[in-house]
């Protein structure tokens, strides 16, 4: 996780990033991500997976108090790219659960809306590593 690609972070840290994903199964679906490439969430450190879920459990919070969704909903499938990384999903039902229903990619301004909301909650709540608003 060198940040080599363009990406919309809402956390950036010593240990993961988290970023929305480009193509959001909801709008503020998020990625927290290790910067250690680790294929399996099985086989990383204890101190790296239990801060990701840290991490995760914030966004996750965040996303109910912006999108008011009735869960937000976690998900590490791995086969899409063999670096753990766990979606974190704004979900109003169970059928929200499903990447086919992934949108098509997201423009910087689509992102940035869904972002900015959730950092200012992120920030609000103290945790560490929240990004400064790009604008």
């Amino acid at each position: 996780m060198r940040g080599e690609l363009p990406a919309t972070h809402l956390v950036r840290d010593e240990t993961c990033v988290a970023i929305l994903s480009i193509n959001p199964i909801s709008p503020g679906h998020a990625l927290v991500i290790p910067r250690a490439e680790v294929d399996q969430w099985l086989d990383l450190p204890e101190a790296t997976r239990d801060h990701l879920f840290r991490v995760a459990h914030a966004v996750g919070l965040a996303q109910r108090e912006v999108f008011g969704c009735a869960r937000a909903g976690l998900a590490i499938a791995g086969f899409e790219v063999p670096h753990t990384h766990l979606h974190v999903i704004p979900m109003f039902s169970m059928d929200e659960m499903r990447f086919e229903r992934a949108a098509p990619a997201r423009t910087q301004a689509q992102l940035e809306t869904a972002a900015r909301p959730q950092r200012a909650v992120l920030r609000r709540t103290g945790l560490p590593g929240v990004v400064d608003d790009p604008h």
